[in-house]
């Protein structure tokens, strides 16, 4: 049985880079002036090479040189309690100076020119990818089932404010950015002109149709597929330029009716949705050797539906037993 690493309860640490900075610079001259006392009172116990005189400002100069090099050997420690002193504990507070300003200069300097370096990089390349604002459980099994379907794991872009939703994004193989998917900076960060298609999964249908509204006025043909809850929802999502709408209840809803008319007809319609199913409902373009067929005489999958333009049609209709181009044509294809 695999061991689980302990849970670790996390938070967003709320105090200003300044503050932060301050209190390392505090903690080092804190640790400075015990050294500083420690030495002024065994000044005997040092040597001054040049006059052999130990005045305040030469323990001063001795313990600065100390804690930040091994010093020079013009002033030493002779006596054993002075000797012990800088061993014990001149010398660890010297290895903790050390690692607490690489520490602050990787985290205010490097690490930030490194993340901007790094997402120019990224940005120049970033073209026919997906957005996903929000990786929440419905985010989260989105891009798996993106991924199943063959979407490589770095077109996928996720955008979420919560930092464990992030690691396991960016687990899968994912482009992460911890921003506000709201703001149009963190939407042009991501190259959303460029991006084929946006998944908005916010969590809150408020917030999911600001989201949308910003991708639409950036985008104008981008396709955006947003996710609500409340089914008055739906039309401010569709004013607000999403291209599909799906609500997860309505949708649970039609499996559970269904299962009360057959045991299987909520695991086949699981099953239509699902890549891992054993038939799967696609969409595609009619390919160039089907224009002037019918919809019914296609050997890919069973055609159920052909959209064209803002109307679409069955394959009992009229308009669906001459395939044009351009037309999108919704089958049922066996895996």
């Amino acid at each position: 049985m695999a061991i689980l690493p302990p849970a670790t309860l996390k938070r967003k640490s709320t105090l200003p880079v300044w503050v932060s900075i301050a209190w390392r610079v505090l903690a080092v001259l804190a640790m400075l002036a015990i050294a500083v006392g420690v030495h002024w009172i065994e000044r005997d116990g040092l040597k001054d090479m040049a006059d052999g005189n130990v005045s305040f400002l030469d323990i001063l100069y001795f313990t600065s040189i100390s804690v930040t090099t091994t010093g020079y050997g013009d002033i030493v420690p002779v006596s054993t309690s002075a000797r012990m002193f800088d061993a014990f504990i001149v010398t660890p507070i010297r290895v903790f100076v050390v690692l607490l300003f690489i520490g602050t200069a990787y985290n205010f300097v490097l690490k930030r020119t490194w993340d901007k370096w790094r997402m120019a990089v990224i940005q120049k390349t970033l073209r026919g990818h997906i957005v996903v604002a929000g990786y929440g459980s419905t985010g989260s099994e989105t891009v798996d089932e993106l991924i199943a379907r063959g979407t490589p794991a770095g077109r996928i872009v996720v955008i979420d404010l919560d930092e464990d939703n992030l690691a396991r994004a960016k687990a899968c193989g994912c482009i992460v950015l911890h921003a506000d998917a709201t703001r149009d900076q963190v939407l042009n960060e991501v190259r959303i002109e460029n991006a084929d298609a946006m998944i908005v999964t916010a969590g809150r249908d408020d917030t999911s149709i600001l989201i949308t509204l910003t991708a639409r006025h950036l985008a104008p043909g981008l396709p955006i597929s947003v996710t609500v809850r409340n089914e008055d929802n739906e039309v401010p999502a569709r004013a607000a330029g999403a291209t599909t709408v799906v609500n997860p209840v309505s949708f649970s809803g039609l499996l559970l009716a269904g299962s009360c008319q057959g045991s299987h007809l909520s695991d086949y319609l699981m099953d239509l949705a699902s890549y891992h199913g054993q038939v799967e409902l696609t969409e595609r373009k009619v390919a160039e050797h089907e224009i002037g067929k019918p919809l019914s005489t296609i050997t890919t999958g069973i055609g159920l539906r052909v959209y064209r333009g803002d109307a679409f049609y069955d394959r009992k209709s009229p308009e669906a037993r001459t395939l044009q181009a351009g037309d999108q044509i919704v089958e049922i294809i066996g895996n």
